[in-house]
């Protein structure tokens, strides 16, 4: 078989992904502070972008020359600008029905900075080396209680042994185990211990407790008083549900995760996107602009002389220039987009934003897509880490797209809703009755014809993180 070159033609359909279409994309799904990241750091790269002030001088606008007589510049790129008022690209989506005025100042006086009134949080380390520091120890101690800090998780406890210490600081075993021994008396007492059980006995040392029962009752059983084997320790102490109860009490002050609280983490402050207010019987949408820079293209290198450079010079602003128009647009595009999404939520759960959780119906994103004629991918990146205000609390976009359970009249109720009620059953409940899961399905599809089985019920009170029934039954 001979080898030839051959020239064929071939039409073929495919979807070229230009840097403009990649950078809408990526903005859709961006958080709101993301976004602002991203914003400042087009604004500090690209010279052709600058932020236009708040509240623009009519004057200046209508002195400006128009597009077209500036110094060339392509038909796409002025009829780009042309066509889109990029001063008002964000906050200009309002609802066509009603309209509200906010006192903008009075709200912007009631506002204050978070950062004025929080404090950093001490971490664990930084409290624990502190205490370390005002102990009365040598130079090898100090640098052996370094290192059991600096082994310990986020609980508090221990992540290496006493041997491996040693081995770290070139220290006698001995010694490494003195210094462990105070340090596990720090504040919090029970740091750096090894087990959940020698967390405890430390803390019942300190505290002077030395009842040998209450002491056998966490060196030996805490298996059986997790799971409520009460009847086999009344028959082997030979004492009293009275007297159980009293030991009880005693290791519920106990705390087993001394370091939990001084946790690294910090808190997460959520700024929502939107605000669904309502108004005279109807639903005002506010798109957040706040703290969101409104862009322009710079009024110094738009002029006749820049653009009209020859050379690299001339390349490079145009570049820059159509980088930043695309920016504007693609910011444009997300409000609107987020807009008309949040627009098209309301109206399918107009019972939740009227009466709350309960209400919630059952909702995909195909629904929301074939009402705002977007596709479901478009849908599903815009809900992405996006939250709205609501009447109720805020809630992510996420929270509305739920799926859906049976009915006997044939109708159909959101997983959300029915995830509510369970909750609220369970928080209403005898403590010492607690329900099961049958029974949790059963008085659902008694008062609510709620078709639901109990390996769902099991599954929803998972998610919500709701124990069984026979752990949360209460015996005292």
């Amino acid at each position: 078989m001979g080898l030839e070159l051959r020239q064929n033609l071939k039409l073929t359909q495919q979807l070229v992904m230009t840097p403009q279409l990649q950078q809408a994309i990526k903005l859709l799904q961006l958080s709101r502070f993301e976004l602002l990241e991203a914003v400042q750091q087009e604004l500090l790269e690209n010279p052709m972008l600058e932020e236009a002030p708040r509240e623009l001088s009519e004057e200046v606008e209508a002195q400006a020359p128009p597009v077209e007589q500036r110094a060339d510049v392509s038909f796409d790129d002025a009829e780009l600008m042309r066509n889109a008022d990029w001063e008002n690209y964000l906050g200009d989506f309002s609802s066509t029905t009603k309209q509200v005025q906010f006192k903008e100042t009075e709200a912007l006086e009631e506002m204050m900075s978070y950062e004025a009134r929080l404090s950093g949080k001490p971490s664990l380390e930084g409290h624990l080396l502190w205490q370390l520091c005002l102990s009365n120890i040598t130079e090898e101690e100090e640098a052996i209680g370094e290192a059991i800090i600096g082994n310990l998780d986020s609980l508090g406890y221990l992540t290496t042994s006493a041997e491996e210490i040693a081995s770290e600081t070139l220290s006698p075993l001995a010694l490494v185990q003195s210094v462990l021994y105070r340090l596990q008396r720090f504040d919090p007492v029970g740091v750096a211990a090894r087990s959940p059980k020698e967390c405890l006995l430390i803390q019942l040392e300190v505290l002077g407790q030395d009842d040998p029962i209450l002491v056998s009752l966490v060196d030996e059983h805490l298996e059986d008083i997790e799971k409520r084997r009460y009847k086999p320790l009344l028959r082997k102490f030979k004492i009293q549900m009275e007297d159980l109860k009293a030991y009880l009490d005693i290791i519920q002050t106990l705390d087993p995760m001394p370091g939990a609280s001084y946790g690294s983490d910090n808190t997460v402050f959520v700024s929502p996107d939107v605000f669904v207010y309502e108004y005279e019987g109807d639903f005002v949408i506010v798109m957040n602009d706040d703290g969101l820079p409104k862009l322009q293209l710079s009024p110094y290198y738009m002029d006749d002389t820049s653009l009209a450079v020859k050379g690299p010079d001339r390349e490079y602003l145009h570049d820059k220039m159509r980088s930043a128009m695309w920016l504007m647009k693609s910011l444009h595009q997300r409000q609107r987009t987020l807009y008309k999404v949040v627009e098209s939520i309301v109206r399918f759960q107009r019972g939740f934003f009227e009466h709350g959780v309960t209400k919630l119906k059952p909702l995909i994103l195909k629904d929301v897509a074939d009402d705002i004629e977007m596709h479901e991918s478009t849908v599903s990146r815009i809900t992405t880490s996006k939250y709205v205000a609501t009447p109720h609390g805020i809630f992510e976009l996420k929270f509305f797209f739920n799926s859906a359970l049976e009915m006997d009249d044939g109708t159909q109720v959101g997983s959300e809703s029915v995830k509510a009620i369970i909750k609220k059953m369970v928080s209403e409940e005898d403590p010492k009755h607690p329900y099961s899961d049958e029974k949790i399905a059963a008085v659902l599809k008694e008062t609510l014809d709620v078709n639901i089985a109990r390996r769902t019920v099991a599954k929803y009170r998972a998610v919500l993180g709701i124990e069984s029934s026979s752990k949360r039954k209460q015996v005292f």
